[in-house]
């Protein structure tokens, strides 16, 4: 029977490249696999043809030799056969290739292992944020034990290779063709063993304690804005490189303004006399000073106005925002006899062309009704 087309086996195209060939191999090798398919001869020879293909694709120079001449090139004797062939070493590189560490592929393993990241929040005010700031911050985290110096072995001795993998922190087990790997019970997988933990950290190689940093907050920054300190955060594992800190920014809520991106928003109360007759009102500034806001006569209440490079500034940017301030007429209350009086006299004197909107929406009332409009 005619052997498939290896770029049919994988479902692929002759021009994919290592990475497509590789997940195309991944998935039909998981699919076929014979620990999934018990007893099925057909799903095992697929297995084994399409871990064939991948052998020769995923080689250059095999890829190469294979395009030219097809299947004959690793036939009959020839030179294919002798320099790239299949076998069930190369069974054990294809999938060494694939998953890595999983087949062990005879190297030492190191015990060492990278510390974890940590997460911090920092709460700052919408003025930091503007203006840039530096703050302390106090965490407690894992440092290097100074008495080992992070090997976690007592000072004047040393980790040594685990004598029961030989380093590799997994035990190989070969049944027929297929292979399968433990982790070693000896050394759980460490590669290594401590004959004479240090007394200090345990054998860990590092120790918790308190730990004080000063964090420098750029201006311009948002809510959810990421800062990473490189190497502060957990202590790796038996000498292992620290991980890093992120430190995750929020704004805490301001009294006065509201801001989206570098516009910062502000709302401004009026009295009616300053709405009709017109004025000046102050207006805060995230500066922390007063500037003036000149308002027209006739002012509506909800009216918005715009006050340039008053906003925030933009992250690493020489760009800064505008501040958006809109004016809210503040109805009068707790008013004395006599105010109530003169805006009694105020309404009274009132006309058709002092208050438009009321006049057309009581215009539009009429007609809805059916009324005769004047």
């Amino acid at each position: 029977m005619a052997k498939l087309d290896y770029y049919t086996l994988l479902g692929i195209g002759r021009n994919a490249n290592v990475s497509e060939i590789k997940r195309a191999f991944r998935r039909l090798a998981m699919e076929y696999h014979p620990d999934r398919n018990p007893n099925d001869k057909e799903a095992e020879q697929r297995f084994k043809d399409v871990t064939e293909a991948y052998d020769v694709l995923k080689n250059q120079e095999k890829r190469a030799t294979y395009d030219r001449f097809g299947h004959e090139a690793f036939e009959h004797g020839g030179q294919g056969r002798g320099g790239f062939g299949f076998s069930a070493s190369s069974f054990s590189d294809v999938f060494e290739d694939l998953f890595g560490e999983v087949m062990g592929g005879g190297r030492q393993r190191s015990s060492a292992q990278r510390g974890d990241d940590l997460k911090y929040q920092l709460d700052i005010s919408l003025e930091e944020a503007f203006s840039g700031t530096e703050v302390s911050i106090n965490l407690t985290t894992s440092d290097t034990c100074g008495a080992c110096s992070g090997s976690g072995a007592e000072l004047g001795t040393k980790p040594e290779v685990c004598p029961s993998c030989g380093g590799r922190g997994k035990i190989r087990l070969q049944q027929g063709f297929f292979m399968m790997e433990r982790t070693c019970a000896s050394c759980r997988g460490a590669g290594q063993t401590i004959g004479d933990p240090c007394k200090n950290c345990n054998g860990q190689g590092r120790v918790q304690q308190e730990k004080s940093l000063v964090v420098k907050i750029p201006k311009g920054v948002e809510e959810g804005t990421r800062i990473r300190l490189t190497g502060e955060g957990e202590a790796g594992y038996q000498g292992g490189p620290s991980g890093d800190l992120y430190i995750f920014i929020a704004i805490k809520p301001h009294p006065l303004f509201q801001r989206e991106g570098p516009t910062i928003y502000c709302k401004a109360p009026i009295s009616v006399a300053t709405a009709a007759l017109g004025g000046e009102i102050d207006v805060p500034s995230i500066e922390g000073k007063r500037s003036k806001l000149k308002l027209s006569a006739g002012t509506q209440t909800g009216q918005k106005f715009r006050m340039r490079k008053m906003g925030m500034p933009r992250l690493n940017s020489s760009h800064v925002g505008d501040m958006v301030v809109e004016v809210e007429i503040e109805t009068p209350v707790a008013l004395t006899r006599a105010q109530k009086d003169l805006l009694k006299k105020f309404d009274q004197a009132s006309s058709e062309k002092s208050n438009p909107k009321t006049t057309t929406f009581l215009t539009r009332i009429r007609k809805m009704l059916g009324e005769t409009v004047e």
